[in-house]
């Protein structure tokens, strides 16, 4: 029965080509717009690290002013970053299975004499822990050992662009790296890495450009390096840079990997029984405020996606449902000059729900052609927002979205034909058979 309402159904479409495509390029324009900014959202909202976001906790401890808290409109929230002090006392816990300080700067970087220039590089400072915890995928080499923080050694890891710029990307494992005043072995190339949104250190940007060079952490001290990032502070921060690095500005992201709730409890007492001690020491006189913000939590706390994207799509949902409504004038007139022939139907025996399921799926079936377009201009839609991004995010369409786009075109088609089918099925027939 389906098969003979489809072919009934095409046989309409072609008897009135024009209109028929006026009805499919309504839909299609719909669906176009929608599908882009749902999958635009959907791309921006995806988890960045599913395989271990579960376990990927990020660390917020409360030094801020006892007088005023660090957000006037939660009193609950914690400051977004940690000071240097209290970042580099929780890295002595023994129970994350991997844990990391950072932060990012800009540092002269002096390429060969021959390849150009000395420019200024984004340099991530972080712990060796850095690489296993956000599996991070290497070229050439690895990330450095636990050691290598210790003392600290001069050894860095290239991302495959700056490896490419450096060393025409041929393997430059053992090469040496000028950075500042000092040379770093190169110890490891990435491959091409670019979580988007960038989820371990979304302060300065969600889809800012990738860090280029990696260098153990505890080099901020012999070569007085400060952040590039946001800084934050409630007292005064002193002159000299050891001033800076003891005082209560927050500058520092902190992230663990705890791999059970047992894990998970037994750092959260860790960092209670750290602050506690601070209190005891005239330090973080706000009540006990320690947080482990998993990773999604983390993104949604730091707006990852921004609220225009929402509003986008909330704006093209609309239109969409604008298209399906004004389809339903364009429709009931399409099917009411098929009354006379509907007559003579329904006297040779056709039910009301037969002549009403004809002509929903004359509707669904314009519905799925102008899904199918709507979803080719979608993708020149996604095209646009990959280059608006400068390609910090490759828009692209999955098959969930291709789904939705179909569904949606569906939907819509059910939205417009509802009330022209359910016309037609209801009118008297004897007045047209009189006129046959």
């Amino acid at each position: 029965m389906l098969a003979y309402h489809i072919r009934i159904a095409w046989k309409s479409l072609k008897r009135n080509p024009i209109l028929s495509a006026l009805i499919v390029l309504g839909i299609a324009l719909g669906i176009g717009v929608s599908t882009t900014f749902v999958t635009g959202h959907h791309i921006m909202s995806r988890d960045p690290i599913p395989q271990k976001s579960s376990v990927l906790y990020y660390v917020e401890m409360d030094n801020w002013d006892p007088e005023k808290g660090w957000s006037d409109e939660d009193p609950k929230a914690a400051p977004n970053q940690v000071t240097h002090r209290d970042a580099t006392a929780v890295m002595k816990s023994t129970v994350p299975t991997y844990q990391s300080a950072m932060f990012k700067s800009y540092l002269y970087v002096f390429p060969p004499p021959k390849l150009g220039r000395p420019y200024r590089g984004r340099v991530r400072l972080c712990f060796a822990d850095f690489f296993p915890m956000f599996d991070v995928p290497f070229r050439y080499g690895a990330g450095w050992d636990r050691a290598a923080d210790r003392t600290p050694d001069p050894v860095v890891v290239l991302s495959h662009e700056t490896n490419q710029k450096l060393f025409g990307g041929e393997n430059s494992l053992g090469k040496s790296v000028r950075i500042e005043r000092r040379d770093f072995k190169v110890v490891g190339v990435l491959e091409p890495w670019r979580p988007a949104p960038k989820f371990y250190d979304p302060h300065n940007g969600t889809y800012e450009e990738p860090d280029e060079l990696f260098i153990p952490f505890n080099f901020v001290r012999p070569m007085e390096i400060r952040t590039g990032g946001n800084t934050s502070g409630w007292k005064d921060s002193g002159k000299t840079f050891e001033d800076q690095l003891q005082s209560e500005n927050i500058w520092i992201q902190m992230w663990v990997q705890l791999d059970s709730e047992r894990q998970k409890q037994e750092y959260m007492q860790f960092l209670d029984n750290y602050v506690r001690g601070q209190q005891a020491l005239g330090r973080m006189q706000r009540p006990l405020n320690n947080k482990l913000l998993a990773t999604m939590d983390w993104l949604d706390d730091q707006g990852a996606v921004p609220e225009e994207a929402t509003s986008f799509v909330v704006i093209s949902l609309l239109f969409l449902l604008v298209c399906s409504l004004n389809l339903i004038g364009i429709l009931l007139g399409k099917f009411l000059a098929r009354a006379p022939e509907i007559g003579v139907r329904r006297a040779l025996g056709a039910s009301r729900m037969a002549i009403f399921m004809q002509h929903i799926v004359e509707c669904e079936l314009i519905a799925v052609i102008g899904g199918v377009l709507g979803v080719l201009l979608s993708i020149l839609g996604l095209e646009v927002l990959t280059r608006l991004f400068d390609g910090m995010l490759n828009f692209r369409l999955d098959w969930l979205m291709v789904a939705a786009a179909i569904g949606m075109a569906l939907l819509s088609g059910l939205v417009a034909g509802v009330y022209p089918a359910w016309r037609i099925c209801s009118l008297a027939p004897a007045n047209y058979l009189k006129e046959q």
